[in-house]
């Protein structure tokens, strides 16, 4: 098949983060004296960035207290610095499928709202054997997922037309990404959102494990889009 390209989301997409996520937040909530989650709660917390992530762990009450959330944010990157690679591994079948799109001449992007410095890192670290042509975390003064802004950014600089772009993520706001950029959304089910999430904002395709992901990528598909 001719190359084309697969973006993909990196937190609940690529890696499973959400323990080392919860368990930093959690420890910075406790010191400040407030209470942490359950970890099985942040993945509805999780997707928008470190901004909101914060936001949604706070206590109702503190949420719009600027200063305090500030400060935890600034507590968070810190902690999650230390301690971002205690649990964090990428999902069951990942590596596999980057093998064959690799072998297959497909090309690979990553697009995260997880601010930038730890997209590289994590990126750089848990998925060194692959070359992904952007990587994109969040940076000040860009907007954000479901803005299309970076994914459209990205297609440009990689010379394709959005179009030949297949987008998988495993939120709503991946989805809406997508569709805005002119993308095909396709939803993962190992991740941290529900299906009727991903149904809702705009998925073509629902997958349950990696590997389904190679049978989108046959010429007719293609053609289809």
């Amino acid at each position: 098949m001719k190359s084309r390209v697969v973006l993909f989301d990196l937190d609940g997409t690529l890696i499973d983060s959400l323990g080392d996520l919860a368990n930093s937040l959690n420890a910075v909530l406790m010191r400040a004296g407030f209470p942490g989650h359950p970890v099985s709660a942040y993945g509805m917390m999780i997707g928008d960035g470190m901004d909101m992530l914060v936001r949604r762990a706070l206590p109702a009450a503190k949420r719009e207290d600027e200063e305090c959330a500030v400060r935890v944010k600034s507590e968070m990157e810190v902690e999650y610095g230390r301690r971002w690679a205690e649990t964090t591994l990428p999902y069951s079948g990942i590596p596999e499928l980057l093998d064959e799109l690799t072998r297959r001449g497909v090309k690979l992007a990553v697009l995260s709202n997880k601010p930038d410095p730890f997209t590289q890192l994590i990126v750089s670290r848990l998925l060194p054997r692959w070359s992904f042509s952007e990587i994109v975390g969040a940076k000040p003064g860009v907007p954000r997922k479901p803005d299309p802004f970076s994914a459209i950014a990205i297609a440009r600089r990689m010379n394709f037309s959005p179009e030949m772009f297949l987008y998988l993520g495993d939120s709503g706001v991946d989805m809406q990404t997508a569709r805005s950029a002119g993308m095909f959304p396709l939803g993962a089910l190992w991740g941290f959102r529900s299906a009727d999430e991903l149904r809702l904002n705009g998925a073509r395709e629902l997958i349950e494990e990696p590997r389904q992901l190679l049978k989108l990528i046959d010429d007719s598909f293609w053609d289809e889009i």
